[in-house]
């Protein structure tokens, strides 16, 4: 026979203690100090044209994210069933700009896991040696970061008369296109400076038979 308990009694409310208050608040404190810890590191490392700053909280929030649905997860076999599910229906449409920045998803999410799962020295210890990893090599200027002159002058004695003046004072010069018209030739090309000086480009624009010069950094992904 039914009794009162019986019928007001609810599997949902069961599952409030399923995790203790101490736990939830140790792991999301921790994830959020972790997450913060990426997130200074991503400030740190970033090398890109436009930093945004939403990007770093994101790996904040990611983190936090990952620890509460792991927590969830592991307190219910069933839970874990129908969140596999949930989750294979989601999409993400956002291009990821910088090939960087996929390493730090993963490891805002990789941290969020082993927090959730109690490794707390694993994910501290890990995400220490990976962010002084970081630190170190993508900081780490292992060449001189490449130059663009897009050059405009008149003729071909002009021209022979800027690459042996650019030969001098530049550590690597390589023509990268060429456009001919009549009265005007157009080059690009690629340099490395000996150092940070770039009062040669003054130079070149009062070179007889220059009509412009032009010198962007280039800031794309490089092999040298």
């Amino acid at each position: 026979m039914l009794t009162f308990n019986d019928i007001f009694k609810s599997s949902f409310l069961e599952n409030v203690t399923a995790i203790s208050i101490l736990d939830m608040v140790l792991a999301l404190t921790l994830a959020f100090g972790l997450g913060s810890f990426i997130f200074l590191v991503y400030k740190k490392t970033y090398q890109g044209v436009m930093y945004s700053s939403s990007f770093g909280v994101t790996l904040i929030a990611l983190t936090m994210i990952t620890t509460l649905v792991i927590l969830a997860v592991t307190s219910n076999i069933v839970l874990s069933l129908g969140m596999v599910g949930a989750l294979s229906i989601v999409r993400f449409r956002t291009a990821i700009k910088e090939p960087l920045d996929i390493a730090f998803l993963f490891w805002s999410i990789a941290v969020g896991i082993v927090l959730a799962a109690g490794l707390i020295p694993l994910a501290v210890i890990g995400s220490v040696v990976i962010g002084v990893i970081l630190l170190v090599f993508v900081n780490r200027r292992s060449h001189c970061d490449p130059y663009i002159l897009v050059l405009q002058c008149s003729g071909h004695d002009s021209e022979a008369a800027v690459r042996e003046y650019l030969e001098t004072v530049t550590q690597r010069c390589v023509v990268k296109s060429k456009s001919a018209r009549v009265g005007s030739v157009e080059v690009t090309f690629e340099i490395r400076l000996k150092d940070d000086n770039t009062d040669f480009v003054n130079t070149l624009s009062e070179t007889h038979g220059v009509e412009s010069a032009v010198l962007v950094s280039y800031n794309g992904d490089y092999m040298g």
